[in-house]
C-alpha cells in the first residue's frame, strides 16, 4: 500500500473543502452540535475548561492536492477499474453490483476474513436510494436526512427533542418478531449519579454505564438487575506527533512510561476493568501479542524526556470531552489524575480544554489537536483484531499524525490471513512496532454495567454496545425509556462515530448482518445469507424478500448499492453527510479515489 504524504495524512478537511468547489460531492459540513452540559456531579470540575475550541496549529499548512475520484455508478453497479487494485488505489472493494433484484456481489481487492463482522456494522445500513439523492444537501445531509433516516428496522423515528430526548415508534410493517414496547423513547444524562436516581424512581426502564460506586447498589436492590459488559474496549491518550515536541518519539516514549495506568484503574474504574497491556483487549485473536505496554518507570520517563531536549519539561493542552464511556467512566477525574501525574512525573504543565463532543470528535479525529494530548477510546465495532488495529493505525488515518510504515504495511497483510494462528507473528511485529513506535498510550479496558428495572425481561448488555430494544419486554408496558449518556450527534449514522448516535440508529436502520443479541457473532438480516469463493474476494450476498421501508418502499439490490455509492464514491453527488469524513467507510473498506499527487 503506498503511504499518503505528511500533507495528506493530516486529512484534509482542507482538502474535503477543495473538493467542494471542484466536484458536486460536496465535503465541509460541521458536526450538529449537542447542548452543553454540566461535568458529572460525582466528578470533580475540570481545573481549567475553557469553553472555546482550540485555535489552529501555529504553522498553516499547505493546501493538499485533492484526491481523484474514480468509481463509475449507474445505479446498479458501482466499481472502480479492475486493474486499480494494483495500483495507487488502497480501498478494499473494487465493486458492489446488483446482480438480480434480489442479488448483490462485492467484488474485493484482497481477502477479507473480516467481510461478515463488517457488513453487520450499523453504519452500514441500507437505505431507500429515493431518499439517499433527496436529502443530499449542499455540502451536508439536509436536516431531514440527519434527523429521519428512512430504514428497514423495528422503530421508526417518531421525534428528536433536541436537548431532552428522542422518540421512536413500532414499525407496523416489520420483517422480523414484533416489537414488544410500542415506543421506544432515548434520553441522556452526563451524570451516572443523576442515571441512576431516575432508574430507582422508575422513570426509566434502563439506564447505560452504571457508575463504579453504584455498582454494589444495584446488585443489593430487588427492584434493579445489573448486567455487565465484557470490556472489549481500550482508553488510550491520544498523541498527533505532527508538530515538536510529539513528533520527537522519546517524548511520547517519556509520557506513556511517566504515567501511572495502574493508578488510574484502581482509582476510578469498576470491577472488571484492568490495565491495558496492549492496545486490543486480550479477548479479541491476537489481541495481546507481542511485548506488554511500557511499565510506570518515573525516572525512565524523565531521563528520556531530558535525552528528548526537554529535562525541565514544557506546557501543553490536554483535551477531552466530558461524555461518559465504558471505557472512561469518571471523564474529569481521570483528566485531572493525568494533569497531576505529568506535573509530578515529568514536569509537564498541562493545560485541561473541555471540548463539545461532536467538535472534540471532529478535531481529534481529523489529527487537529496538535497542541497537547487528548482522551478518547474505543468500543469494538465488531469483534476482529482489524477493528481495533487497522482502524486506528493504517496508513490513512491522519489521527496521530505519520503512522510508521514498521506497521502499516503489515497491517494490510495480517488482515487477509482468515486463521489467527497463521497471523500471530505478523500481529507480534505489528504489536511491538506500535508499542516502539507511541503513537498513543492505551491505559484501559474498561468494564461497565447496564442496569434495567427488575421486571424487564430479555435486558441486553451486549459486549460491542449494540443493544436493540425491540427484544426486551419492559414489563408488559407500552414504552421503553433507555436513558444513555449523552444526545446524539445526528442520526445519519453512515458518517457518525459516536455510540450515542449509533445506538439510535441500530433500531432504525438495518444492514445486510447484524450481530446476536447480548453477543458478537454476526447473523443474517437484511441478507439471507452472503457466501464468498475459495480465496474470499468475492462475496455474493442473498437479500431478504418482502421487506418494506418505513416509507413503504420495497428494498431490493439496488438500494445496497446505492447506500453503498453514498458511502464510498467521493465523486458521487450523493456523498454528502454530516462531518463528511466517513470516517468507517473509509477506515474499513477505503473510498474509491487515488491520491491527488
Amino acid at each position: 500500500m503506498e503511504e499518503r504524504t505528511v500533507n495528506k495524512k493530516l486529512f484534509n478537511l482542507l482538502s474535503l473543502l477543495v473538493l467542494a468547489s471542484m466536484m458536486l460531492a460536496a465535503c465541509g459540513g460541521q458536526a450538529t452540535e449537542a447542548p452543553a452540559t454540566e461535568a458529572p456531579a460525582t466528578e470533580a470540575p475540570a481545573t481549567e475548561a475553557p469553553t472555546e475550541a482550540p485555535t489552529a496549529a501555529p504553522t498553516p499548512e499547505p493546501t493538499p492536492i485533492p484526491d481523484v475520484p474514480i468509481a463509475t455508478f449507474d445505479g446498479t453497479s458501482l466499481s472502480v477499474p479492475a486493474e486499480e487494485c494494483n495500483g495507487d488505489y488502497a480501498g478494499l472493494i473494487q465493486s458492489v453490483v446488483a446482480t438480480d433484484a434480489n442479488t448483490v456481489t462485492f467484488t474485493l481487492c484482497r481477502p477479507d476474513p473480516a467481510f461478515l463482522s463488517k457488513i453487520a456494522f450499523n453504519v452500514y445500513g441500507i437505505y431507500p436510494s429515493e431518499w439517499i439523492e433527496a436529502t443530499a444537501g449542499d455540502g451536508i445531509r439536509t436536516s431531514e436526512g440527519l434527523e429521519h433516516p428512512i430504514g428497514t428496522g423495528p422503530y421508526m423515528v417518531s421525534e428528536w427533542k433536541r436537548g431532552e430526548s428522542v422518540t421512536l415508534s413500532a414499525n407496523p410493517e416489520y420483517w422480523g418478531e414484533a416489537p414488544y414496547a410500542e415506543t421506544l423513547v432515548f434520553r441522556w444524562s452526563t451524570e451516572s449519579a443523576a442515571r441512576m436516581l431516575e432508574l430507582q424512581a422508575g422513570t426509566v426502564d434502563a439506564i447505560d454505564n452504571v457508575g463504579p460506586e453504584d455498582f454494589e447498589t444495584v446488585k443489593n436492590d430487588a427492584t434493579l438487575q445489573l448486567k455487565e459488559r465484557p470490556a472489549l474496549n481500550v482508553f488510550y491518550i491520544g498523541i498527533t506527533n505532527t508538530v515538536a515536541p510529539f513528533d520527537n518519539v522519546k517524548v511520547r516514549q517519556a509520557i506513556a512510561q511517566g504515567i501511572d495506568r495502574q493508578r488510574i484503574v484502581d482509582t476510578f474504574y469498576p470491577p472488571g476493568s484492568e490495565v491495558a497491556s496492549h492496545f486490543t483487549p486480550c479477548a479479541i485473536p491476537n489481541g495481546c501479542v507481542g511485548d506488554a505496554w511500557y511499565e510506570f518507570n518515573a525516572d525512565a520517563a524523565k531521563a528520556l524526556l531530558a535525552e528528548a531536549g526537554y529535562p525541565d519539561g514544557f506546557a501543553m493542552k490536554l483535551y477531552y470531552r466530558d461524555v461518559v464511556r465504558g471505557y472512561l467512566p469518571q471523564v474529569s477525574n481521570v483528566a485531572q489524575d493525568i494533569q497531576a501525574q505529568l506535573k509530578e512525573n515529568l514536569n509537564i504543565d498541562a493545560e485541561i480544554v473541555v471540548m463539545e463532543s461532536g467538535a472534540f470528535i471532529e478535531a481529534s479525529t481529523s489529527g487537529s489537536l496538535t497542541d497537547g494530548i487528548y482522551l478518547l477510546g474505543w468500543g469494538a465495532d465488531y469483534p476482529h483484531i482489524t477493528n481495533f488495529l487497522d482502524y486506528h493505525f493504517g496508513a490513512a488515518n491522519p489521527q496521530f499524525g505519520t503512522q510508521s510504515d514498521t506497521y502499516t504495511d503489515l497491517l494490510v497483510e495480517g488482515a487477509q490471513i482468515g486463521i489467527p494462528t497463521e497471523a500471530e507473528s505478523i500481529y507480534v511485529e505489528i504489536n511491538n512496532a506500535i508499542r516502539e513506535y507511541v503513537p498513543m498510550i492505551p491505559v484501559a479496558h474498561g468494564g461497565s454495567g447496564v442496569a434495567y428495572r427488575a421486571d424487564v425481561t430479555n435486558p441486553q448488555a451486549s459486549p460491542l454496545g449494540t443493544e436493540l430494544f425491540y427484544v426486551s419486554d419492559p414489563g408488559g408496558r407500552d414504552t421503553f425509556v433507555w436513558m444513555q449518556n449523552a444526545e446524539p450527534i445526528s442520526l445519519f449514522c453512515a458518517d457518525e462515530s459516536d455510540g450515542e448516535s449509533l445506538r439510535v440508529c441500530e433500531q432504525v436502520v438495518e444492514s445486510l448482518y447484524t450481530y446476536e443479541i447480548n453477543g458478537s457473532d454476526a447473523i443474517p438480516a437484511l441478507a439471507e445469507s452472503c457466501t464468498p469463493n475459495e480465496d474470499l474476494t468475492v462475496w455474493t450476498c442473498a437479500l431478504r424478500k418482502g421487506v418494506k421501508f418505513h416509507d413503504g418502499s420495497d428494498f431490493d439490490a439496488a438500494d445496497v448499492v446505492a447506500t453503498f455509492n453514498m458511502g464510498l464514491n467521493i465523486g458521487s453527488p450523493f456523498h454528502v453527510g454530516n462531518t463528511n469524513l466517513w470516517e468507517y467507510f473509509d477506515y474499513l473498506w477505503g473510498l474509491m479515489k487515488k491520491p491527488g499527487g
